[in-house]
């Protein structure tokens, strides 16, 4: 058994579905990518997967336990954190309560001390500003925060929607080396939804590309990009 399992997913708003038959799954060492442009229901997927839309049909499990139908606050306690689009922080916040407000759940508030120690090491940059609230952060800076707080949570699945979007590429190159130090250092599973195929590619071990809401490839980085439809759409070939 995996990790994480998702099969069969449905997802819709009323009478209207979205996402429809969507499997895959992430095992604990993994990075697992999920590819495709604006439009293709990466969004509308993951925010069923943490409780934030419902669920017309289908199964998200957790470790073989069943999170269908609960509700966010019920998906982060059993271990799910999601990093968003848009970064979502409390900007009249400090750095560190926007990072202490990460570690709310019981079980993380036992390791608050170590965890920040962690993300002050990974991001030195938010111990220097740990007192500046968020909104006065640069671009690149809300991200490292963003992650910071959802690792706050002691997840085992961190759930990371387009980090790199709006980004300098020097702080993208800084973001997926991180990335990659949390799944190796921490041992936390990681889905990856990106648009950066090249960036995405080059850290995870593998990848399913969603059009219209279905998903239409998976395999292992080398052949995604090898794949004469994913090398049109998305590397412009």
């Amino acid at each position: 058994m995996s990790l994480f399992e998702v099969s069969g997913l449905s997802v819709g708003y009323g009478d209207l579905t979205i996402v429809r038959d969507v499997s895959l799954h992430i095992e604990s060492d993994e990075i697992v990518v999920l590819l495709g442009s604006n439009g293709a229901g990466k969004t509308t997927v993951i925010e069923a997967l943490v409780g934030l839309n419902g669920i017309k049909a289908g199964a998200v499990c957790l470790s073989g336990r069943h999170l269908e139908g609960m509700s966010a606050f019920s998906v982060a306690k059993e271990g799910i954190s999601l990093v968003p689009q848009g970064r979502g922080l409390f900007n009249g916040l400090s750095v560190l309560e926007n990072l202490l407000l990460g570690s709310y759940l019981p079980a993380a508030r036992g390791k608050r001390a170590q965890s920040l120690d962690y993300v002050y090491t990974l991001f030195p940059k938010l111990k220097e500003r740990s007192r500046q609230q968020a909104g006065s952060l640069s671009g690149g800076e809300q991200q490292m925060l963003t992650i910071s707080r959802a690792i706050m949570s002691d997840p085992r699945l961190l759930i990371l929607d387009e980090p790199s979007l709006g980004l300098a590429p020097l702080v993208v190159n800084l973001i997926f080396r991180s990335i990659v130090e949390i799944q190796r250092e921490k041992r936390i599973a990681i889905l990856l939804v990106e648009q950066n195929l090249k960036k995405a590619l080059s850290v995870a071990k593998r990848g399913y590309v969603p059009e219209s809401g279905k998903i239409v490839l998976e395999g292992r980085p080398e052949e995604l990009a090898a794949n004469d439809h994913v090398k049109r759409a998305y590397l412009g070939a």
